[in-house]
C-alpha cells in the first residue's frame, strides 16, 4: 500500500469574477521512501496541491471532490483537530520563503526547540537540546553548537533553508512536503538543498513530495516526476521516463527551454502564449493554444490519461493509435 495515495482531487476557490478551478481531478501515489516531483510552470497548482493535501488551504478554497489517503488514513474525512496532531508527526511541510517562515526574534535553537516539544512536550530541556543539536547535523549545519543561539538574519538564505527543513523534520516524520525549496537562491545552494533531500531519504528513509517549477533542478533528486498544466497533471512517470523519454507536448516544451538546451550565444526558448485562466477552463486540452502539435481534437476534447509503461502515462491525443504519427523534438515516439 502507497504512503500517500491522491484520488481525483479537485480544489476551487471563490473569486470576484467566478469559482477559480485550481486543481482539477489529480491522482497520483507515493511509496515509501520515494521522492515524488510535481514540476510545473508557476500558477499550474502546485503549491495548491499540496496545501490541499495537508489541509493547509485558505478559507476562499473549497475542496470539491476526491480524498487523500497518509499511511491509511483518510485526512479528508477527519476532523482538524486530529489533522493537527498528524501535523509534523506523520506530515510535515518544508515551506519556500525560509526568511518569512521563520520568525525574526527567536534564534534558530529555540524554534528548531519549540518544533521538538510539540509533540514531546515532557522531553527535558537537556533532551530537546541534544535533538536541537541532532536535527542541525542531519541538515548540514556544521558548528552546531555555535549556530543554536544564531538569529535567522546572522544566516545565509541556504543555511535558513536547511534551518526550515529541521524544524519540519522535528517530530520524526514520515512525509515531507518540499514547497520550492530552492526559490532565490543559487544554483550551487539549490544543489545542496537537493541534495539534502535525498540525505534526509536515506537517513531516515522519508517520503518526499518536491514542489518546483523547475524542471531541470528536480532532476537532481527526483525518482518519479509529474508534470503539471492548468490544475491537472498531464504527464507522470520515472525521472528517467521524463527526461529520456518525453510524451507530452508540454513537457516536451518545459525541457526545451531549459538553459542546457539554449545554444551558445542566443536567447533562451521560450514557450509562446500564456496559460489558460481557470475561472473558465477549455473544454479540450488546456495546453492545446499553446501546443505547435496540436490536433483538432485537443481542441474539443480533453484527452485520457493514455499508458505507456507500467511507470509512465501521457494525457495527449497524440498517444491515441489513430493520431497521426509525429517526429518528438527529442526522445519518445509518435504514439504508443
Amino acid at each position: 500500500m502507497p504512503l500517500l495515495e491522491v484520488k481525483n482531487l479537485s480544489v476551487s476557490f471563490d473569486t470576484p469574477r467566478g469559482e477559480l478551478q485550481a486543481v482539477r481531478d489529480v491522482s497520483f501515489s507515493l511509496g515509501e521512501g520515494e521522492i515524488l516531483a510535481i514540476a510545473g510552470e508557476s500558477g499550474c497548482g502546485k503549491s495548491v496541491l499540496c496545501k490541499a493535501i495537508t489541509r493547509l488551504l485558505p478559507d476562499t478554497a473549497r475542496i470539491k471532490g476526491g480524498s487523500v489517503t497518509i499511511d491509511g488514513l483518510t485526512l479528508s474525512s477527519l476532523p482538524e483537530r486530529k489533522v493537527q496532531k498528524l501535523r509534523g508527526k506523520l506530515f510535515s511541510m518544508v515551506f519556500q520563503d525560509a526568511m518569512s517562515a521563520l520568525n525574526p526574534s527567536l534564534s534558530i535553537g529555540a524554534q528548531i526547540a519549540g518544533a521538538v516539544r510539540v509533540h514531546s512536550p515532557r522531553m527535558k530541556r537537556a533532551a530537546v537540546r541534544a535533538r536541537v543539536l541532532e536535527l542541525l547535523g542531519l541538515v548540514g549545519i556544521g558548528r552546531a553548537a555555535d549556530m543554536y543561539a544564531l538569529y535567522p538574519h546572522n544566516l545565509s538564505g541556504g543555511q535558513r533553508q536547511r534551518v526550515v527543513t529541521a524544524v519540519a523534520l522535528a517530530s520524526g516524520p514520515r512525509l515531507l512536503f518540499a514547497d520550492e525549496p530552492t526559490t532565490a537562491l543559487d544554483a550551487g545552494l539549490q544543489t545542496q538543498i537537493l541534495d539534502l533531500l535525498r540525505d534526509i531519504r536515506q537517513s531516515l528513509g522519508t517520503s518526499t513530495v518536491l514542489i518546483s517549477h523547475d524542471l531541470g533542478a528536480v532532476a537532481r533528486a527526483a525518482d518519479r516526476v509529474a508534470v503539471m498544466y492548468a490544475g491537472k497533471i498531464v504527464e507522470i512517470g520515472t525521472a528517467e521516463d521524463i527526461f529520456y523519454d518525453p510524451r507530452h507536448p508540454y513537457t516536451w516544451s518545459l525541457l526545451l527551454s531549459l538553459p542546457s538546451r539554449a545554444e551558445r550565444g542566443r536567447q533562451l526558448r521560450a514557450i509562446a502564449g500564456t496559460p489558460p485562466t481557470l475561472i473558465d477552463p477549455p473544454a479540450g486540452d488546456a495546453f492545446a493554444p499553446r501546443n505547435p502539435w496540436a490536433l483538432e481534437i485537443d481542441y474539443e476534447q480533453a484527452p485520457p490519461m493514455f499508458r505507456v509503461t507500467d511507470t509512465h502515462s501521457a494525457a495527449t491525443w497524440l498517444l491515441d493509435p489513430r493520431a497521426p504519427k509525429i517526429t518528438p523534438p527529442f526522445g519518445g515516439e509518435g504514439h504508443a
